[in-house]
């Protein structure tokens, strides 16, 4: 699948191109380019866009790493079409100066909440563990084993028990 430039892409939708963002949802609620459609790469295959699209479709992600890395099932999705995904994704779309929306009130994208929950958990064990008692180390351990775990199996706990937060209800899929 053919890369092309943010400007290259902004041109292309002028003309009536079909922007499609892959990032989770709760990426695109924080931050999106407007007019782009959100479908995740999990619903590629029944998403309604996708289905109706005929002529220019773009694809972007955050950095472009996960639009290269499934290019075969971009361009499987969009049959018919020709596809392009827009180099370096949002971030090169920003560094080029043209426009993005962002939601303030949106909460933090689930896995940088995961990712702060889990690295505060490991040092407040380390530190707990110089100053209070060594026994704590088994809290950065067992936050370390839940990681590996999440890793293996593509399921994380600590992401489904900080998807029912309050401030994570209204991003719920």
């Amino acid at each position: 699948m053919q890369t092309i430039s943010p400007r290259e892409a902004r041109a292309l939708l002028d003309q009536g191109a079909l922007l499609v963002d892959i990032r989770e949802t709760d990426e695109h609620a924080r931050e999106h380019i407007d007019g782009a459609h959100c479908v995740p790469l999990a619903r590629l295959a029944d998403a309604p866009a996708l289905r109706d699209a005929s002529g220019v479709v773009l694809f972007h992600c955050r950095s472009g790493m996960r639009t290269r890395a499934n290019a075969a099932a971009l361009q499987a999705a969009t049959a018919g079409c020709t596809a392009y995904v827009v180099d370096g994704g949002i971030d090169a779309w920003k560094q080029a100066g043209l426009p993005v929306t962002r939601d303030a009130r949106a909460p933090l994208e689930l896995m940088r909440q995961v990712q702060i929950a889990a690295g505060s958990l490991v040092l407040l064990g380390a530190v707990l563990a110089a100053t209070v008692s060594p026994g704590f180390l088994l809290l950065s351990g067992l936050v370390g084993a839940g990681l590996v775990f999440a890793g293996l199996s593509g399921s994380c706990g600590m992401a489904k028990l900080l998807s029912r937060m309050p401030w994570n209800r209204a991003m719920r899929r």
